[in-house]
Order: C-alpha cells, then sequence, then structure tokens
C-alpha cells in the first residue's frame, strides 16, 4: 500500500520519513495522477479541516476515489461534536483518571503523535484517543473539577505547531508507525474485505471461537479477506467492504458506534445500527408488535405511575423487563406483590420505562434464525435446570444455561414459523433471531434479537457448513449489489 502525506505547502514539511511521499494538497485534489492511483493511504496534515477547505477536499475525495485518507470525514466532524466528546470522556473516565492522578494542577494538555506521548506513562491514553480520533497528531484538552478529569476538546494539530521540542519525537513515531502494521496476508486474491467484530473477553458472545474459524473459513473460500478486529479497531472501518459483528450490542456501547459508522463509510453491515437500535429496545419492540398484531404475551409498558394499576391487570406471577435487558440479566420474575414493588423500584432507577408482562410457563423457548427474511435455522433453548430462563445466575457468579437442540425447518409448527418470519420482517432485512413460546397450541413472541447466537455444533447442527455459507454468501450478494449500484 502507497502512503502520501498531504500538507498545503511541502517546503514547510520538515521531517524525514523514508518511502512515503509529500504531496500539496492542491496537487492530490487536481493532479489526475492521483486519482487514479489505488491503494492509498492518505494522512491528511493540511493546517484546517473546516467545511469546504482544502483540508476537508482532501479527506472527502480521498473516500471518493476509494483510498483511505486520516483523518477520515467522520472524523473531522467527530472532532468538532461536543456531544461525542463527552460520551468518549465518559468511556476512558477510569484510564483517564489512573492517568492523571498524581497531577496538581487543574489542567492538562496531551499531545499524542501516532498514538505515542512523550511520557510513556501517557501511552495507554494516547493510543485509546487516536483509535478513537484517527488522526496522527493530535492535541487533547483535560480539565479537573470536584476532583475528576474529564476530556474538554481535542483537536488535530498542523506538523507548523508541533513545538521544537516535540518534533525529533514526532518524527520518530510517525517512521515507527509507517514500518508497522503490514498485512501478512496477501490479499490479490481476495475480492473483498470483511471485518468480524468480536470481544475475546466476553462471557456469552454471539459465536465462539469454533464457530468464528468456520465463518472465516467459509468466508475466505468465496473470495473474502477476513479480519477478526475488536473494538480497539474502530477507527479501521474504512479499510473494510462489509463488517460483521459478533459481540452482543447495545445502543449505548461500542458496537452501535461500528455500526453506524461503517454504514456512514459506505460498508456491508450485519447487524445495521437500525436493527440494533430497534431489537436492543423492548419498549420499542412492545409496541411495535402491538401495532402489527403479532401475538406476545399480555404486555404493559409502565412507568412508575401506572405500576401498580398494571400488576392488577397482569396478576401474579409476572415478567418485568428493563428495556434493554439480555440473556436473562435485567428480566425478573415477581411472585408476591412485595417482589413487585422491590423489583419495579429497583428497575426504575436505570429506567424511566419498563415492560411488564404475564408469565407463560414452558419447558423450553424456540429461537427461529432469520435472514434477509429466510428462515436458516430453528432450535428449542431448553429452562436451565429447576429454572423459569434458559440463563440461571448463581450466588457465586457463575451462569448455568439449559440445553438446547436443533430441529428441522419443516419440523417446526407452521404458526411458529408464520409468526417468527412476521415479527422479523418489521425490523428489517439482516440476521435476527426471534424467541417464540408454544403453549396449549398458542404461539407468542416473546423478542426479536438482532446479532443472534451461532455456536459450532448447536445452531449448526442441521446445516453444518452450509449455514455459514449462507450468512457469508449473503454479505457477498449484498456487496455485488452496491457496487452495481454505485456504478449506474
Amino acid at each position: 500500500m502507497r502512503h502520501l502525506i498531504i500538507v498545503d505547502n511541502p517546503k514547510s514539511w520538515d521531517f524525514e520519513i523514508p518511502e512515503v511521499d509529500v504531496v500539496a494538497a492542491k496537487s492530490y485534489l487536481m493532479d489526475e495522477t492521483f486519482s487514479k492511483l489505488k491503494r492509498v493511504k492518505v494522512y491528511n496534515l493540511c493546517k484546517n479541516y473546516r467545511y469546504q477547505s482544502m483540508g476537508y477536499y482532501v479527506s472527502l475525495l480521498a473516500l471518493a476515489r476509494g483510498h483511505t485518507p486520516i483523518p477520515d470525514i467522520l472524523t473531522i466532524q467527530d472532532l468538532k461534536t461536543p456531544a461525542l466528546v463527552r460520551i468518549v470522556s465518559d468511556e476512558f473516565h477510569r484510564l483517564i483518571q489512573k492517568s492523571f492522578a498524581s497531577i496538581q494542577s487543574d489542567e492538562f494538555t496531551l499531545s499524542i503523535y501516532f498514538g505515542k506521548n512523550l511520557a510513556k506513562k501517557y501511552d495507554s491514553l494516547s493510543k485509546r484517543l487516536f483509535q478513537e480520533f484517527r488522526a496522527s497528531f493530535l492535541r487533547a484538552q483535560f480539565q479537573k473539577k470536584n476532583s475528576e478529569w474529564a476530556l474538554r476538546s481535542i483537536r488535530t494539530v498542523p506538523s507548523e505547531e508541533i513545538p521544537q521540542e516535540h518534533r525529533d519525537f514526532a518524527t520518530e513515531m510517525a517512521q515507527e508507525y509507517f514500518k508497522k502494521g503490514k498485512r501478512t496476508i496477501s490479499k490479490k486474491d481476495y475480492r473483498y474485505d470483511l471485518a468480524i467484530l468480536v470481544n475475546p473477553k466476553e462471557e456469552f458472545p454471539p459465536s465462539d471461537s469454533k464457530a468464528l474459524q468456520k465463518f472465516i473459513k467459509t468466508a475466505e473460500s468465496i473470495g473474502f479477506y477476513t479480519e477478526l478486529i475488536t473494538r480497539e479497531d474502530y477507527s479501521r472501518i474504512n479499510e473494510f467492504d462489509a463488517l460483521f459483528i459478533r459481540e452482543t450490542t447495545s445502543v449505548n456501547h461500542h458496537t452501535y458506534r461500528f455500526a453506524r459508522r461503517a454504514m456512514a463509510e459506505g460498508l456491508t453491515v450485519m447487524d445495521d445500527p437500525e436493527s440494533i437500535l430497534r431489537c436492543t429496545n423492548k419498549v420499542y419492540l412492545a409496541e411495535l408488535l402491538s401495532k402489527h398484531g403479532i401475538p406476545t404475551p399480555k404486555t404493559i409498558i409502565i412507568n412508575p405511575e401506572n405500576a401498580s394499576d398494571a400488576l392488577q391487570q397482569l396478576g401474579l406471577p409476572c415478567i418485568l423487563k428493563q428495556p434493554d435487558s439480555s440473556f436473562s440479566q435485567g428480566v425478573v420474575k415477581a411472585k408476591s406483590p412485595e417482589e413487585y414493588q422491590t423489583w419495579t423500584e429497583r428497575l426504575f432507577e436505570k429506567s424511566d420505562l419498563l415492560i411488564a408482562q404475564s408469565f407463560i410457563p414452558t419447558d423450553y423457548d424456540w429461537r427461529i434464525g432469520i435472514l434477509n427474511n429466510r428462515v436458516i435455522y430453528a432450535c428449542r433453548y431448553h429452562m436451565a435446570r429447576n429454572h423459569w430462563q434458559i440463563y440461571k445466575r448463581t450466588g457465586d457468579g457463575k451462569t448455568q444455561s439449559g440445553n438446547s437442540d436443533t430441529v428441522k425447518t419443516e419440523e417446526v409448527p407452521a404458526d411458529v414459523l408464520k409468526h417468527a418470519l412476521k415479527a422479523s420482517s418489521l425490523i428489517g432485512d439482516g440476521l435476527y433471531g426471534v424467541d417464540l413460546k408454544e403453549r396449549d397450541g398458542n404461539v407468542f413472541v416473546i423478542e426479536i434479537n438482532d446479532n443472534p447466537s451461532i455456536d459450532a455444533g448447536f445452531e449448526d447442527f442441521i446445516l453444518k457448513d452450509q449455514l455459514y455459507e449462507l450468512i457469508m454468501t449473503e454479505f457477498m450478494r449484498r456487496i455485488d449489489k452496491k457496487k452495481r449500484q454505485g456504478l449506474k
């Protein structure tokens, strides 16, 4: 891959970086030679990135040319967004406090050169900010208030503004950066690049390591260069053509930001941010399913004012759910008025609205896997032993789960498939897992999950490798379709 450093005036560039071309912004924008180059990383070090400035157009046209700009347009916009700066400050709160614990003043400026600072003790924080705001030279302003530090602003720094005493270090970090990071796998035989987002430390990931390897093997067999990425690779999204999220999603979470950024960069994403937004909030799902006449357990959206009335309508026992609950966490069963009051008070501390549902006891839940409005697998998830949920958390912090069995779709009751397909179609055409209960001949949709579980030996028990082929082929079909539309 070729590297280009774009500056306003190359004569003012006094950093020596071997094998890297320094180009004037005007030349990069106007010379057709650059527009025809392929596999190029563009390091935009113009003085100004304001809207429709020369620096703004360097990153914008680099994106249009299929080059990889650093910073890209989204990063440029992010740097101007105070709300996002506050979100990042909150997310890095512990690291920020730890980094500045010994500083006596109430303000601190952190200079970041390709993810590094002159003082090694700030390297962890510098690296995280560089990953979040991908720009070569950054300056972050921190302020201490009420004994706690917070990020107040972050901006790019033109090379001319780098202090003389920092220049040797900045040059060294640039040289180090350009030397590393080369891929060891040849990409010449691959049509597209696929990123699979994972969290190696997650307790219950959507896919286990064996399933991930099956996804990779299948993807590469049909023409994908495939790479497992983590939250630290946020800034690399635009290096890929597609993003497959295999980490449990949430709206107030980096998985949602990954999905949003990938969509904005033009990647094919599964699951897309809209699906995440819709599926991860049970208040939204309750309203959506009710509006479209999908059968569910009797459901009431409650707030502190109507909670007691809901109890009278539902009876006991009943189920209470946090809107963003997952893996049985944030889902409780109230068996008495006292338990109902205790649980609602506790859950209302986290959300202004809750879901209250009538309790329908069953030995198992159906999970119907759906991709692009087509059923691809069907499982029965059995309740944990002596428990009313699939997952049971014990007092020692361990988690027990019930057994599961995968069945042929033709053996699934027709109403289960019908309601699962109708429910998922309300969300979109992505990859979903619809949970349903079946009792006394009646079927009830419990929830729709984006990013459903696909573990080796479980969901793939019937289709084996064909399940992975179905998903990867769908990725390829969507990318091809997008490419064709882009040529029209």
